[in-house]
């Protein structure tokens, strides 16, 4: 069953980009080339689809353009290409994000899978000691959070069919590379067997540690309703995605925080 965006908004993947419906706002898309995502491979060498995916940040309702300023919050939307890099899934280039003016935190996220199937991975730190290490395998419909800080990567565990999905971001949103290209890459490489399912290898230039993977859940901290779409938030319940351009609001829980 398709998942209802909330947003009149379709993935073309020839050419990989996007069409908006009449009622909506959004940007010529971004194409993330392979030369930009090999720093994050175990094989920088690779060959794969070219570009890897589309991202548009900032879509909308024209009648939300004032509220999405006032809150510091945009939404994005990000379409993958079919295929493979290499041994490994198509994926997004690890990162972590900067700190925004607006609340002086590096900010979370929070995704939601439209199409496809999706692996968040995500760890503690871009440092020798990356902290927890986690994988939320993610279906249509689900979300998934990224806290402060965290350096994280979004992987298609499909090649065959192309993934889809949009997120809350901060307005002032940055991504910071250096710490994980520095390691060659993320903690964990998600790479496919003679089957292409994916198998986890450990980084070997972080120190070793334990990988969790688990399915996403429904953080009933964060008071996200599942009952509607995740963009719809922002007119409905805008108080439970605000803690996105304000992570200080949640200040206390961030320590203990569980993917």
């Amino acid at each position: 069953m398709p998942v209802d965006r909330g947003l009149d908004i379709q993935a073309s993947f020839h050419p990989l980009g996007f069409r908006y419906g009449e009622d909506m706002f959004g940007p010529e898309p971004e194409l993330r080339w392979l030369d930009a995502v090999r720093a994050s491979l175990r094989n920088p060498d690779c060959d794969g689809p070219d570009p890897v995916y589309a991202i548009a940040m900032d879509v909308g309702h024209p009648r939300h353009r004032e509220e999405l300023e006032r809150r510091n919050l945009l939404f994005g939307v990000v379409a993958y290409a079919a295929g493979r890099l290499g041994d490994e899934p198509v994926r997004s280039q690890g990162h972590v994000h900067r700190v925004s003016p607006f609340s002086g935190w590096s900010t979370p996220e929070i995704f939601e899978i439209w199409q496809g199937r999706a692996l968040i991975y995500m760890q503690e730190r871009a440092d020798d000691d990356p902290g927890r290490c986690v994988v939320i395998d993610a279906r249509p419909g689900d979300r998934v959070i990224v806290p402060p800080s965290w350096a994280h990567a979004v992987i298609s565990a499909g090649a065959r069919k192309p993934l889809v999905f949009g997120a809350w971001c901060d307005r002032d949103y940055g991504f910071l590379y250096d710490g994980v290209r520095a390691h060659g890459g993320l903690a964990w490489f998600p790479l496919l067997d003679e089957n292409s399912r994916i198998v986890w290898t450990a980084n070997p230039q972080y120190r070793p540690g334990e990988l969790i993977v688990r399915p996403a859940r429904k953080y009933p901290e964060l008071a996200l309703d599942a009952a509607i779409p995740l963009y719809d938030h922002l007119e409905r319940k805008p108080d439970a995605i605000q803690w996105v351009s304000r992570p200080d609001f949640l200040r206390d829980l961030w320590p203990r925080f569980e993917p």
